[in-house]
C-alpha cells in the first residue's frame, strides 16, 4: 500500500473498520516512524471516543435476551460439525504492538533498574545538551543576522546621503556654469559698450573742439576731454526731428554740463529749447536758441542734479523756459 493509501485508512483504524491485513499494513507503517500519520490517528482515536455519544437510543428487542442466554449455553448437537473453525477475528486497536513484537520477559535481575535509570538519565541529559546548543546557535544566529541587518540600513542611509550629496553637487555646479556664462556675456557687453562710449567719446570730442572753438576757453574743454571720469550720454532726435542729434558731457569736479547739438529747427519767434534732468521729476537744465541757418550749439551749463538723473530730454517751450516740460520734444537719451 502507498503513504496515500495508508493515510486513508487512518481514520478507519481509528473506528476499528478495516481487516486484518489492512491494520496489520498501517501498524507496521506506524512503527516504522510516520510522524504525521500518528498525529492524524491520535486525533481520530478522540474523535471515535465522541460518537458513541452521539447516537440516539435505541429500545432493544424482546427476544434480544433470550437469544444472549441461549449463546451462553448452546446445544453440542446443534453444531455443524462441518463449519470450518472462524478465524481469529483482527486485532483491536492497541493489541498491533504486541502481535508485531510479541513481549519477552527478561530474566530476573537487580541491576536492570539501574541501567534503564541510567540510560533514561543520559538520554534526558544528552537530549538537553542537544536541545541547549542547538538554542545557542539560533540566538547566535539571530544577532548575526540582527547586525547584518543594521549594517544594511546603515550603507543604504550612507549611499542615499551620498546620492544626495551628489545631486545637490551637480546643481550647484550648474548653477556656477550658468552663472559664469552669464558673467561672460555680462563682460562682452560692457566691454561692447565701452568701446561705443570710447568712440562716442571721441566724436564728441570732435565735434565740441570743432563748435567751440573760438567760443569757450580751450583749456577748459580740454580739461573735461582729458578726464577718465567725464561722463558722456547720446541724444537722439525723436518722430517730429529725426535728423537732430546731440552729445551730453558731464565734469563731476566742475558740476557743468556741455550739450552739443546739431540739426535742430529754427525756434519760432518767441520760443526756445529746453534741456531737461529726468529722475522722479524733470528738472530744467536751461534754455538755448536755435538761429536761422545755425546747424549746431553748445550749451554750457551747471548741473548737479546730472548724477541723479536716468534720461534726459529737450523740448521746445516759451522763451525763458518752464519749470515741467509743456511743449513737443525734440531730443530724448538715457545713462547707460
Amino acid at each position: 500500500m502507498t503513504h496515500e493509501e495508508l493515510e486513508e485508512a487512518v481514520p478507519l483504524y481509528a473506528a476499528g473498520a478495516l481487516d486484518r491485513a489492512e491494520r496489520q499494513a498501517l501498524e507496521a507503517h506506524l512503527l516504522s516512524g510516520c510522524q504525521s500519520c500518528h498525529h492524524a490517528l491520535k486525533e481520530y482515536q478522540s474523535v471515535a471516543s465522541l460518537l458513541s455519544f452521539g447516537l440516539s437510543p435505541m429500545q432493544a428487542p424482546r427476544a434480544l435476551k433470550a437469544k444472549i442466554l441461549a449463546a451462553r449455553n448452546p446445544d453440542p448437537l446443534a453444531i455443524d460439525s462441518s463449519v470450518k473453525e472462524v478465524a481469529r477475528p483482527s486485532l483491536e486497536p492497541g493489541e498491533w504492538m504486541n502481535h508485531l513484537f510479541p513481549p519477552i520477559v527478561p530474566a530476573r535481575s537487580f541491576s536492570l533498574p539501574w541501567v534503564i535509570g541510567f540510560a533514561t538519565l543520559l538520554v534526558v541529559g544528552l537530549g538537553g545538551y542537544l536541545a541547549w546548543t542547538y538554542t545557542s546557535r539560533i540566538s547566535q544566529d539571530a544577532s548575526k543576522i540582527r547586525l547584518l541587518e543594521a549594517s544594511l540600513q546603515e550603507q543604504s542611509t550612507k549611499l542615499a546621503t551620498l546620492e544626495r550629496d551628489i545631486s545637490v553637487r551637480d546643481r550647484a555646479l550648474a548653477e556656477l556654469q550658468v552663472d559664469a556664462q552669464q558673467k561672460t556675456n555680462d563682460a562682452i557687453e560692457l566691454k561692447n559698450q565701452l568701446i561705443e562710449r570710447e568712440v562716442e567719446l571721441e566724436a564728441a570730442r570732435a565735434q565740441l573742439t570743432a563748435a567751440v572753438r573760438g567760443k569757450v576757453p580751450q583749456d577748459e574743454l580740454a580739461t573735461l576731454l582729458r578726464q577718465p571720469d567725464a561722463k558722456v550720454v547720446t541724444l537722439a532726435g525723436s518722430d517730429i526731428a529725426k535728423r537732430a542729434s546731440a552729445v551730453l558731457l558731464f565734469n563731476p569736479t566742475t558740476q557743468k554740463v556741455w550739450l552739443y547739438s546739431a540739426n535742430l529747427p529754427e525756434c519760432p519767434r518767441g520760443t526756445a529749447y529746453q534741456l531737461w534732468a529726468i529722475d522722479q521729476k524733470p528738472v530744467s537744465g536751461g534754455t538755448f536758441h536755435m538761429d536761422a541757418g545755425e546747424t549746431a550749439h553748445l550749451l554750457v551749463k551747471r548741473l548737479p542734479e546730472f548724477e541723479k538723473a536716468k534720461k534726459f530730454a529737450v523740448s521746445l517751450e516759451p522763451a525763458g523756459g518752464r519749470p515741467q516740460p509743456s511743449g513737443p520734444i525734440y531730443l530724448v537719451g538715457q545713462t547707460s
